[in-house]
């Protein structure tokens, strides 16, 4: 903790191959392609099915003693909600229809409990839109429209920036009872997506508006280099503390501000983008002994202060996240001959690619499983033999994405196999370790947390997370599939921070409603060849309107979706939605036949 980084980026680490596991499994490669993604379906399958069995409709579910709760008085639908992609994508058409009958039956938002503000846009509202965009079925789209109409309330500070949480009866956002009411700056800035494809699905403005106040507010409070402290204050839009990481609270702040450029090509969101990978790189980016293992470590005290090399295995999730910055979704060569690839973009893949590497090293040198920590500390010692070690308090394993999803990333864009093995490795010691077999109400198989992955049996832990279904497994079956379908595509779709895909569109349905204040000069807009929207339309400096009077007459409205339905209308985009990239690709398509011809 707190040493010194390295001033100098070391020689590329030594390479390593990946463990194999028994016959006729590893063999989802070549000659046997496809095998791979079935088997984590009958993985998939194992866990729906033993929670439907035994936790149908809860919140929670412990799969070790076979129980489920809610969270609250009535079901948030946590679990299900989240999973119906992912019941999309893997085709499982029975247990779909059973947890689209839930929900258009038993699914009720409308009970006096206060919610993370934050995770249930990702997980719920993300969840009911993905479903609705992948299935056009409105019977997701009209719950999406009343859990919207709630948690608008959210954002009904001076500044705009939602509070921690918000109370589903009332409507009221609610500040954190915890670190002096400040809101988790990811939280605040990882909502845009959801709101944004609601505001276009429904037509209304406010989601757009309170989304983009959001990033107006925090734009304005200035962090140096792009990086923020991971807490702001929601009257006030300033940042309390100093700490600064990609971790947790800190994470998807990044990546939500590329993904906003991505769904909407607004070029206020790339500018941003660009300037906190330029932080990153210069701030938070340094390399261990003896591997040269890349690692983002954290500011404690902020810029200026010691680089700590902690790690926490969230930051994995930006592998992936620099590969999508550097090549917008498209495969890696045919991105590096665009006349607007730079060395900037080259740089972002390199990042990509040493950053995901090292998150594979958090599973390979973990020898009892081949299971990676919650948290690593990396070394730096020229005597390290070993390039990380553990803390007792971060041994568990919680049965996470990031790995594996910037694995799914960087294989769909260089199509190095390598990535796929490494996920393989990583999907086999998952059902090796974590599989439960005995105990509770039955014998039949299921998957659960750990609680120490440094020991063989690892002990473990009576929960089972909703991103195990809804991420996990996920990325693994898209890192293994080879079906071909443009609503999965990376240069149609993206992908909110629970795995939720969005479309992306060719033109907004609204404007960007404010400008940043000239300090970006040195940052160079990358695409010059994409039409972005004109910032300048409507008014930038006019604040949200999120008074109660407004936010009431919105959720009493329902309107979005129930009084249009008792009409026998529904819901219609203000804008259809377009297929995004298409006329990029086919320029691209024409570049390259072109200088083939040449």
């Amino acid at each position: 903790m707190g040493q010194s980084r390295q001033s100098s980026r070391p020689r590329a680490a030594t390479a390593i191959s990946a463990r194999r596991g028994p016959p006729g499994l590893t063999l989802g490669f070549g000659p046997r392609r496809g095998r791979g993604s079935l088997l984590v379906r009958a993985v998939f399958l194992e866990s729906w099915r033993d929670y439907a069995r035994h936790g149908w409709g809860k919140d929670v579910y412990k799969p070790i003693s076979q129980t489920g709760k809610n969270m609250g008085k009535q079901p948030l639908g946590w679990i299900i909600v989240d999973s119906l992609d992912t019941l999309m994508l893997m085709k499982c058409d029975e247990e779909l229809r059973e947890a689209r009958t839930w929900v258009k039956h038993e699914l009720d938002y409308d009970f006096d409990y206060n919610v993370n503000t934050f995770e249930t846009t990702i997980r719920m509202l993300g969840g009911l839109l993905s479903a609705h965009y992948l299935s056009e079925d409105d019977v997701y789209l009209e719950q999406a429209a009343r859990l919207g109409n709630k948690l608008i309330g959210a954002f009904g500070s001076k500044k705009g920036i939602p509070y921690a949480s918000v109370n589903l009866k009332s409507g009221e956002g609610i500040p954190s009872h915890v670190d002096r009411g400040a809101s988790s700056t990811a939280e605040a800035t990882s909502v845009q997506l959801e709101f944004k494809f609601l505001a276009q699905l429904t037509g209304e403005e406010l989601y757009w508006r309170a989304a983009e106040q959001v990033m107006k507010s925090l734009d304005e409070a200035d962090p140096p280099d792009g990086l923020v402290p991971i807490y702001i204050q929601p009257e006030t839009a300033k940042f309390q503390g100093k700490l600064i990481r990609l971790g947790s609270r800190g994470d998807s702040y990044y990546e939500y501000l590329l993904k906003q450029y991505l769904q909407t090509r607004e070029q206020v969101y790339l500018e941003m983008y660009l300037e906190a990978v330029a932080g990153i790189r210069k701030h938070l980016v340094s390399y261990s002994k003896p591997s040269n293992l890349m690692f983002i470590g954290e500011l404690e005290r902020g810029i200026g202060g010691p680089l700590s090399t902690k790690m926490d295995h969230l930051v994995c999730f930006a592998g992936g996240m620099f590969a999508m910055g550097a090549t917008e979704g498209l495969d890696y060569e045919t991105a590096r001959r665009l006349s607007t690839w730079t060395d900037e973009k080259e740089q972002q893949m390199t990042l990509a690619k040493e950053l995901t590497h090292t998150c594979y090293r958090m599973y390979h040198d973990v020898p009892a499983t081949g299971l990676a920590p919650e948290i690593v500390v990396f070394k730096q010692d020229a005597n390290s033999e070993k390039d990380f070690y553990i803390k007792p308090a971060d041994k568990h394993n919680l049965q996470r994405p990031e790995t594996v999803e910037s694995l799914y990333y960087l294989y769909k864009i260089t199509g190095d196999v390598k990535y796929r093995e490494w996920g393989w490795e990583i999907f086999e010691n998952f059902v090796k370790h974590t599989k439960v077999t005995s105990g509770g109400k039955d014998t039949k198989p299921r998957y659960t947390s750990l609680d120490d992955v440094t020991v063989t049996p690892p002990k473990m832990r009576d929960n089972m997370e909703s991103f195990w279904l809804s991420e996990t497994l996920k990325y693994l079956y898209l890192l293994f599939d080879d079906e071909t379908d443009p609503k999965w595509d990376l240069e149609n779709m993206v992908l909110n921070t629970e795995a939720h895909p969005f479309p992306r569109y060719a033109k907004a349905p609204f404007t960007t409603g404010w400008r940043r204040q000239a300090k970006l000069e040195s940052v160079e807009p990358e695409n010059k060849e994409t039409p972005t929207q004109e910032m300048e339309v409507g008014d930038a400096d006019a604040d949200l309107d999120v008074s109660e009077a407004k936010l009431k007459a919105s959720r009493d409205n329902e309107a979005v979706a129930e009084a249009l339905k008792q009409k026998g209308e529904l819901p219609v985009a203000k804008q259809p939605v377009a297929k995004p990239l298409n006329e990029q690709v086919d320029s691209v398509k024409q570049e390259l036949g072109k200088q083939a011809d040449v």
